[in-house]
């Protein structure tokens, strides 16, 4: 959509930096007095018409000048109204034939602006002030036209400073919206993921509860041990959904049926590894679960720059000493020759 608004926007400007050189260019050709030198007067025309397309038309890949046509459109500005000063009589220079170079040369620092060459655009305005000035005189070059050179010049370089700024608030805005649209779709996959988690915990704890209810809180010991296992399923898909598959599901599984206690814990330490890794994570987490003991097994995953996943298991179920600990294994976020395991 921008870029079909650009190519409007710059069409309907050149037909009409076209149409302004065509008229200046027809001003200069309507003599009213014959000039003394007029193969000067051509060739000022001449060199104008031909610079001045050069200068619109040229080069329509980019919108900023070449250097090389931008130099050649400020001596242009020096060249002409000496041309046509030296082709009329004193006399004759303050006709309206005469003056067309002004307005002609306004135009063309104005494009010189648009076409981002402000330096060039001012420089072959102050040119044209100059050369008027001497051979007008400041007053007479002001009354005949240089008063509304200076006025496009100014205009063209405000429009051009908002324009630019519009583009880079369009781009700003569009940055937005595609931040907005990512957002929007990490949430649509979050709800999706909620809602398959709560579907499983459906799944898990339904037919526990129902037993409940129906036996009025009366279980024997089978149906503590599975209710037991069911709030451990639905704690661990809460607290570590990343880190399970249903390897490491079975392992917790097994962990807890012949005693342990398994406490799972995610705070983001598998972000930004490749599925491939995570893949070879989980199974890894899986065979050391499947060799744990009966004790407190802790599986904490932070956000190390190193270690994605940390097992830790203690001999006791409330043991707090740091000498208790018989399970250390972690987890590289990235495959090493060598684990860093320790046993005691």
């Amino acid at each position: 959509m921008g870029a079909v608004v650009n190519r409007t926007v710059r069409s309907v400007a050149t037909s009409l930096a076209v149409g302004f050189a065509l008229y200046f260019v027809a001003r200069g050709v309507w003599w009213i007095e014959q000039p003394t030198a007029p193969l000067l007067m051509v060739l000022a025309i001449a060199l104008y018409l031909a610079v001045v397309n050069l200068a619109i038309l040229g080069h329509p890949s980019t919108v900023r000048m070449p250097l090389w046509t931008a130099l050649l459109a400020l001596a242009t500005s020096a060249v002409v109204p000496a041309l046509v000063t030296l082709s009329l009589a004193p006399s004759d220079r303050t006709a309206p034939f005469a003056t067309w170079y002004i307005g002609a040369l306004g135009l063309l620092a104005v494009v010189c602006v648009v076409r981002r060459r402000p330096l060039i655009g001012w420089a072959a305005l102050a040119v044209l002030v100059a050369s008027a000035s001497v051979a007008l005189g400041i007053v007479v070059a002001l009354n005949l036209g240089v008063v509304g050179s200076i006025m496009w010049v100014v205009v063209a370089q405000l429009l051009v400073m908002f324009w630019d700024r519009a583009v880079r608030d369009t781009e700003r805005l569009a940055e937005i919206q595609q931040a907005v649209s990512a957002w929007h779709a990490t949430q649509r996959v979050r709800q999706r993921e909620r809602r398959l988690r709560t579907q499983f915990a459906l799944a898990v704890a339904g037919p526990v509860l129902s037993r409940v209810v129906a036996t009025r809180g009366v279980l024997d010991e089978e149906e503590r041990l599975e209710a037991r296992l069911a709030e451990g399923r639905l704690r661990d898909e809460l607290r570590g959904a990343e880190l399970l598959n249903d390897d490491v599901r079975n392992a917790i599984e097994a962990a807890r049926r012949r005693g342990a206690s398994v406490t799972v814990f995610d705070e983001g330490g598998l972000d930004g590894v490749g599925e491939s890794r995570r893949m070879e994570i989980r199974d890894e987490l899986a065979a050391v679960l499947t060799s744990a003991g009966d004790g407190r097994i802790i599986i904490r995953s932070g956000r190390d720059p190193i270690v994605a996943v940390t097992v830790v298991g203690r001999a006791g179920l409330r043991s707090s000493d740091e000498d208790a600990v018989d399970l250390w294994h972690e987890i590289t976020r990235e495959p090493v020759a060598e684990k860093r395991t320790r046993e005691s």
